[in-house]
């Protein structure tokens, strides 16, 4: 039977990834496992996943979220792989929906859903104050409709599902881009070449609290770091990441 494997990187955010993992737990009917890497928390993330039913890959110190995601790619045993912020909240039918994109064809590589929060295409309007009315909002929303399927050119890293295939012929995140930023625009360009589709599920709804870990950093740091970055993509391939947009 098919499993999907959710890698969840984390640095410290108990909170948020207490709430990250309640979800999973409340609205996945697919079969699933949890991968969390955590990066050198100091505020109880590791007692936490030490008492929940995950595997748990412990860094002792802040790598970056690509190179954690990596590590969990490593450890996970699915035959889907599904890289989640710690600040995300999935909801009823989420990943079922996202699997149905994701097999519609051969050819689909990578599916991501619609956000409140996100760069580019994926992000839709909606009015909800909380998060019983966001799980209220995505119940109505995330019924079952490939006519709401949406071919993009690149999918955003907060929820990002993909074929062991995929990772199979194209390899690990680039490290490169660490410690974030342009590492989801450098997989998803390297899908694409290799011939693989993206498709927006566009039947399915997370919320995302958005850039958390970052945001901590300042602004003016974070300005820096996405600079910096998107240098390195235009020095790798030679075309502008934002014409994917």
């Amino acid at each position: 039977m098919s499993m999907t494997s959710i890698i969840i990187p984390t640095f410290n955010e108990l909170d948020l990834l207490r709430e990250c993992i309640q979800a999973i737990e409340t609205y996945t009917d697919t079969p699933y496992e949890i991968v969390v890497v955590d990066n050198g928390s100091t505020d109880g993330t590791i007692d936490y996943c030490l008492k929940k039913s995950v595997v748990l890959v412990s860094l002792p110190e802040n790598r970056g979220f690509p190179e954690a995601c990596n590590y969990g790619l490593k450890a996970a045993s699915g035959s889907e792989l599904l890289l989640l912020n710690n600040d995300v909240v999935v909801s009823k039918r989420w990943l079922a929906n996202m699997l149905n994109s994701l097999y519609s064809t051969e050819r689909v590589g990578i599916v991501g859903p619609r956000t409140n929060y996100a760069s580019g295409m994926q992000q839709i309007e909606l009015a909800y104050g909380d998060m019983n009315e966001f799980q209220e909002t995505a119940d109505q929303f995330n019924v079952s409709d490939p006519a709401k399927w949406i071919e993009a050119r690149r999918i955003v890293g907060l929820c990002f599902l993909f074929k062991r295939e995929l990772m199979d012929r194209i390899g690990l995140l680039d490290e490169r881009f660490s410690p974030g930023h342009y590492e989801d625009d450098d997989y998803c360009y390297r899908a694409r070449l290799a011939g693989y589709r993206l498709l927006i599920a566009g039947d399915t709804l997370v919320h995302h609290y958005g850039s958390q870990s970052f945001r901590k950093q300042g602004q003016e740091r974070m300005d820096r770091l996405v600079d910096m970055n998107f240098h390195k993509f235009v020095d790798k391939w030679g075309v502008d990441p934002k014409t994917f947009i």
